[in-house]
């Protein structure tokens, strides 16, 4: 456990409200939910924004050592982010944005959520489209198999197309800056052979009872988990007895976190996680 994520449950805890855990997924840090924190505690929560194992505190120290990020798989993550949540005196909410809203259903199949918030959700094993975007979003990693076992930067361009595709340039090249780091290969991997891996670590418990409510957002214009891959993850979802329920942004690309637009993504799980906490 970072000293940061300590803190962050140390604060939640003692203030006695219910957190709002925050779950990144690659090329993005903690700190990309810096606005998202400050959001849900103006509305009464207490944010945790986690980190995966060996993150970097900040984006200057991921450039500089993109190594650290190397072999980290799902399962791995989920089970850190598990131990970390249990940290927490009261079941959370969980938010996550791409692979972190895959760990956030897998986390949530667990029963460790009390509500969560899927954005642009990865896809898991029995999510079956496979859109040529996401395949040429996923192509810098799964374009070589020794990525597999390495941490992989995009270029500004691989950026441009994956997530900052319904941005203006200048804004694009500003999010680039400011947020992109590297990320592990293994992920990435796990995803693409998740339906033929019956062993698979990209896996969701979809029917326990102890899910929890769950809403997935996606963005219209997402190249990278577009409308069919979030669609297909909320019909294997509506196998649960609890609410599930699906909403699109309109013209917003996978970038929709962190760009111009944040708030009004912010503000939609917001309203999903007041109504059940």
């Amino acid at each position: 456990m970072t000293t940061n994520d300590a803190q962050q449950i140390e604060r939640a805890n003692a203030t006695g409200r219910v957190p709002v855990v925050f779950v990144h997924g690659l090329w993005l840090l903690p700190s990309s939910w810096d606005r998202w924190a400050a959001h849900f505690e103006q509305a009464g929560f207490a944010p945790v924004s986690l980190s995966w194992p060996d993150d970097p505190d900040t984006v200057e120290e991921a450039k500089a050592h993109p190594e650290v990020f190397a072999g980290k798989t799902v399962g791995q993550v989920a089970d850190h982010l598990e131990g970390l949540i249990g940290g927490l005196d009261k079941k959370p909410a969980l938010v996550g944005h791409s692979f972190g809203g895959l760990l956030t259903q897998i986390l949530a199949g667990r029963g460790r959520s009390a509500v969560s918030v899927a954005i642009d959700p990865a896809p898991f094993r029995g999510v079956l489209p496979l859109p040529i975007s996401s395949l040429r979003s996923s192509a810098p990693v799964l374009g070589n198999p020794a990525n597999r076992h390495r941490a992989v930067p995009l270029t500004y361009d691989q950026f441009r197309y994956g997530f900052a595709n319904a941005v203006g340039e200048e804004e694009a090249k500003e999010l680039y800056d400011t947020f992109a780091v590297p990320a592990p290969g293994a992920p990435l991997f796990q995803a693409a052979t998740a339906n033929f891996n019956p062993w698979t670590e990209a896996k969701v418990d979809t029917e326990n009872p102890d899910r929890g409510p769950l809403l997935i957002i996606s963005g219209e214009k997402d190249h990278t988990v577009p409308w069919a891959i979030a669609n297909a993850s909320y019909k294997k979802q509506q196998r649960n007895p609890g609410v599930t329920e699906i909403t699109e942004i309109k013209d917003r690309g996978h970038a929709l976190t962190i760009d111009h637009g944040w708030q009004e993504v912010a503000d939609t799980a917001l309203e999903f996680v007041r109504r059940f906490v």
